[in-house]
């Protein structure tokens, strides 16, 4: 499985190509109005129409009727979908285990457990927020080389000073960033964003973590 990077929070094409082309795998589109990086359908309609081949589109819903994820995710052809709040496994049974990316929020290890009973293609382990995500805060890194679910990815407060410190304490198997690697919320900074995406390649190699295409 190759390392993946996946940067968070796109809300204008010319971002998208910026990551594209800064070698990411994955671009989050966040669809919670609560969200600083909200986008709105035509939004990520515009952002989606200029991604290359290759470069997988991930869908970021807190709390939503799963009706409306489906519709989108038919829509505008969502690689994935990533649940970010406090959603019931029975509710989405319909999702194919490949598609979904679930978010664990942690706080401490109580918090790990949150993860059982779902069975996602990738988990996503995030510093716990009241608003659900893109707060900078930092994830507790330790907790999780032993007792996180894999495949999974580490989000919360990462940027690219710190980046290649949590990949050695944390073993990811990739990373997610958003608001570290922006000038202002939604507006992503291109200096910072080559310079995780080059630094999270650089520590996961160093630290043996797979860099092949799966």
């Amino acid at each position: 499985m190759r390392f993946i990077v996946k940067i968070c929070g796109i809300t204008r094409p010319q971002d998208a190509l910026l990551a594209a082309e800064a070698g990411a795998d994955m671009i989050g589109l966040n669809f919670w109005m609560g969200s600083k990086r909200f986008v709105t359908d035509e939004q990520a309609r515009n952002i989606v129409a200029v991604l290359p081949v290759g470069v997988l589109k991930v869908g970021v819903f807190v709390n939503p009727h799963p009706l409306v994820v489906s519709e989108t995710v038919d829509e505008l052809k969502l690689d994935r979908v990533q649940l970010h709040g406090d959603e019931q496994k029975e509710a989405w049974k319909w999702l194919k285990q490949e598609k979904l990316i679930r978010t664990i929020r942690v706080r401490d290890e109580a918090t790990l457990k949150d993860a059982h009973g779902w069975e996602a293609g990738l988990y996503l382990y995030d510093a716990y927020s009241e608003q659900y995500g893109g707060s900078g805060q930092r994830a507790p890194w330790q907790l999780l080389p032993q007792r996180a679910r894999r495949p999974y990815l580490l989000a919360g407060g990462l940027d690219p000073d710190n980046v290649t410190e949590a990949i050695a304490i944390a073993r990811p198997d990739g990373v997610d960033v958003a608001s570290g690697v922006e000038s202002s919320p939604g507006i992503k900074d291109p200096r910072k964003l080559r310079a995780f995406i080059k630094r999270a390649r650089m520590a996961a190699r160093k630290v043996g973590l797979s860099q092949t295409p799966s």
